[in-house]
């Protein structure tokens, strides 16, 4: 394996605007900082944002009662919380990011199939985060349309997301606040302006679009799951994994739920007028304006937080595509700089060119997301907590010729099974399985997913696996840990 030379890192009380010098390489002990509470703050200021409460308001436009959608939202980010934040525990433990972790289940090559997928999802975020996000940069720069507001954010979200951890962890705490600030003075303005229980409870339960509203909210949780760990792999080695794990689940589930909630009550009570202009309506909801101005800026620092982590974890995901065939594990600055603008611009030019039937279009991008991320989750969580006992090997994570090998053919197929199961079950709108009509139209293909690819890979796993002797590690990684399994080729 052919590295760039060695340089010093910042150290832990090193300026949120220096650089971070890591990549996806492993965080030695010394370069470890922060507290699980850095995590509740990250999460939630990711979750309470906008688009989350375009996501919520999702399930009443396309046919659930608010009175519903709101307990069907909290038990979907219930569920794909507790997923995501497991993901979460791991990086403490191995001190590296998500996906180089996936390389224990797919091997260093074949780990590249579920990436190029992730990498595709940190688009499709990215964009349609920054459509909303234009619409608040029109009003604020008093813009004549809206996607000249795009650029612009793309520029900041570049910003942010080279300067790397630190920063995007200060960008979760503002958030946070300013999150709580104005998604708290909304609610309260839409139960002072509105009739609201005059528009709950006028439909009977259905199970279909109980179900929907279920995976909306699952799905926004379970698309964190590639790159969650990213943001744990610098706590300390001694981290408690339930920390680290009740941290992410608390935030991320307290804001999402939060957002998704008033997203679904500001549908019920707005119809049309709230699905032609999301942020626009917000602003008018606000008051005045002067409030609508301060609306759309917490707006704005709310999606600069969630779209950091789109590019940063886009970037880290494109590295790890890369020197799965080239066998480095550090990059320069400038190549630092060049990926993240790169993704940023690809972001922006999709946002500019696809901002049209916004809502729609997003539903559709949540369940797709499904379709292909929960398998992996399965086959990464199963492989860590119940195969490989959160044992791992992390120099081999980086050697194509090492303990996990370049292809482990089992698991991608185990993979591949788990997205064709879940096809009779969809219901998209490019889409609709024949088994779905059945459950009258309910999508539960993402639970098809999770238990048959978890059905499929444990007991392959069980047997394929072996306890190999300790290898020398680099000092980066302090590991691996003692009697780290072993999966057969």
């Amino acid at each position: 394996m052919t590295t760039t030379p060695e340089r010093s890192s910042p150290p832990p009380s090193a300026s949120p605007l220096t650089m971070e010098r890591r990549t996806i390489d492993p965080i030695p002990d010394e370069e470890r900082h922060g507290s699980p509470a850095g995590l509740f703050t990250l999460w939630f200021s990711a979750s309470m944002q906008i688009t989350a409460v375009v996501d919520g308001a999702l399930a009443v436009v396309f046919g659930a009662d608010a009175l519903w959608a709101i307990p069907a939202l909290l038990i979907g980010n219930v569920l794909g919380g507790v997923v995501m934040a497991l993901h979460s525990a791991q990086g403490p433990r191995l001190g590296v990011p998500q996906m180089i972790s996936s390389r224990a289940q797919f091997g260093v090559l074949g780990a590249v199939l579920p990436l190029v997928l992730v990498i595709l999802m940190y688009l499709g975020f990215a964009a349609t985060g920054s459509v909303l996000a234009g619409q608040a940069v029109r009003r604020i720069l008093h813009l004549p349309d809206a996607r000249l507001g795009i650029p612009v954010f793309g520029a900041l979200t570049a910003v942010v997301a080279v300067a790397g951890y630190r920063l995007i962890h200060l960008a979760g705490r503002v958030a946070t606040v300013t999150g709580i600030a104005g998604l708290g003075y909304l609610a309260i303005a839409v139960f002072t302006r509105y009739d609201v229980p005059g528009h709950v409870g006028l439909k009977p339960f259905d199970a279909a679009t109980f179900l929907l509203a279920v995976s909306l909210g699952a799905g926004w949780q379970l698309t964190f799951g590639p790159y969650v760990a990213d943001y744990s792999r610098y706590l300390p080695r001694s981290t408690s994994e339930r920390a680290t794990f009740r941290a992410t689940f608390a935030g991320t589930v307290a804001g999402s739920v939060w957002a998704m909630s008033l997203g679904a009550l500001i549908a019920a009570v707005a119809g049309d007028r709230f699905l032609s202009d999301q942020v626009g309506f917000v602003g008018e909801l606000a008051g005045p304006t002067a409030l609508a101005y301060v609306m759309y800026l917490v707006v704005l620092v709310g999606k600069v937080t969630a779209n950091c982590l789109n590019a940063y974890g886009g970037f880290m995901s494109v590295l790890t595509t890369v020197t799965a065939f080239d066998g480095r594990s550090r990059i320069t600055p400038g190549a630092r700089v060049a990926y993240i603008t790169g993704f940023s611009a690809v972001a922006t030019a999709i946002a500019m060119a696809a901002s049209a039937d916004f809502l729609d279009n997003f539903k559709n991008f949540i369940l797709l997301l499904l379709t292909v991320f929960t398998p992996w989750s399965a086959i990464n969580l199963v492989d860590y907590y119940l195969v490989s006992r959160e044992r791992v090997d992390v120099p081999a994570l980086y050697d194509p010729d090492g303990r996990y090998g370049r292809w482990n053919v089992p698991a991608l197929s185990c993979y591949a099974l788990g997205i064709l199961a879940q096809v009779p079950f969809l219901a998209t709108k490019l889409y609709t399985g024949p088994l779905t009509s059945r459950l009258g139209g309910a999508d539960i293909s993402w639970l098809v997913g999770l238990a048959v690819t978890s059905a499929l890979y444990y007991p392959w796993a069980r047997r394929t696996t072996t306890a190999p002797g300790s290898t020398p590690a680099p000092e980066a990684s302090r590991g691996p840990l003692p009697d780290a399994p072993q999966h057969a080729e």
